[in-house]
């Protein structure tokens, strides 16, 4: 039977795949590029530069945009809250991690996000509603999962997921907007049949490259969220803490929460717009609770935590 030990290693294997595909993408289409406009590495040069530069600017200050857009309030001392504070601070010395800053949101609906660039820069982020209507050990199982993300390097992974993606969509962009240029060279220079090929690829790759970098991009988030659920219920050794609170989370939150984005959507436990939101499962940024909820009480029992 499997354990909680190789939930965590096999959402890793598959994360790294994806990701490998991420860049094999990124560097035909920039084989592509330099083909069309015989410009060598120039142009794959100049828009990885660009996506890497516009991604820092929100590796390094995108916790303060997430809590900012959520209407986080905080961070709170123990004084002010500490029945959430003791919560917090028990899963860090457990995990061996330094306290987060710990941020309350003002909405009804329960959820959760972590957001920081690295274990000593995190935030953690938790609705009213989730301290008010989790249980103690369904309020730890949701914290967890978000201690998760902090020690699994979630948001440093993304970020990276981030740049490929903007390397993909900036090099299809170039790639369309230089045909004509790379047209008239080859055709000059006799050519044609080359130019014809290429413009086949340039306009197959337009058309799906960026697609299939953000279908790319959701399917990553959901293996994070698989990810952050296996090593959480390690943290507690109590995977039905968690799986009840899914179940509470996917029963409350109908209705999307006040202050949402699409940006910071992904970052949360469960996905802010509600649950009467239907979503494409590709374009989803959550995996479907009944499976996390599954695959939480598939790591239940002494033998497998």
């Amino acid at each position: 039977m499997a354990t909680t030990y190789d939930f965590v290693a096999a959402n890793k294997r598959r994360s790294f795949i994806l990701i490998s595909v991420f860049i094999i993408m990124v560097v035909l289409l920039g084989w592509a590029v330099g083909q069309l406009w015989e410009a060598g590495p120039a142009g794959l040069i100049i828009a990885v530069v660009i996506a890497i530069g516009m991604s820092l600017t929100g590796y390094y200050s995108g916790d303060k945009i997430a809590l900012m857009t959520a209407g986080a309030q905080g961070p709170i001392t123990k004084e002010q809250n500490s029945y959430l504070y003791n919560l917090v601070e028990n899963l860090c010395i457990a995990d061996g991690l330094a306290v987060p800053k710990i941020y309350i949101i003002p909405a009804p609906q329960i959820n959760a996000f972590a957001t920081g660039r690295d274990p000593q820069h995190a935030s953690i982020a938790i609705t009213t509603g989730g301290i008010e209507k989790l249980e103690n050990e369904e309020l730890e199982g949701v914290l967890a999962h978000e201690l998760s993300h902090v020690k699994n390097y979630d948001v440093r992974f993304m970020t990276l997921v981030a740049v490929l993606v903007g390397v993909v969509i900036l090099l299809s962009d170039f790639f369309w907007r230089t045909r004509w240029i790379g047209g008239q060279r080859n055709n000059d220079r006799g050519g044609g049949q080359l130019q014809g090929i290429l413009m086949i690829v340039g306009i197959i790759l337009l058309i799906f490259a960026p697609i299939a970098g953000q279908l790319l991009q959701f399917a990553l988030s959901r293996k994070r969220e698989f990810l952050a659920d296996a090593s959480g219920a390690l943290l507690t050794r109590y995977p039905e803490g968690l799986a009840r609170a899914l179940e509470k989370i996917a029963a409350a939150n109908a209705e999307p929460m006040a202050r949402v984005s699409k940006a910071t959507a992904h970052l949360y436990i469960s996905s802010p717009f509600g649950s009467g939101r239907k979503v494409s499962r590709l374009f989803n940024t959550h995996p479907p609770v009944s499976e996390r909820v599954t695959a939480l009480r598939q790591m239940s029992g002494p033998a497998n935590v």
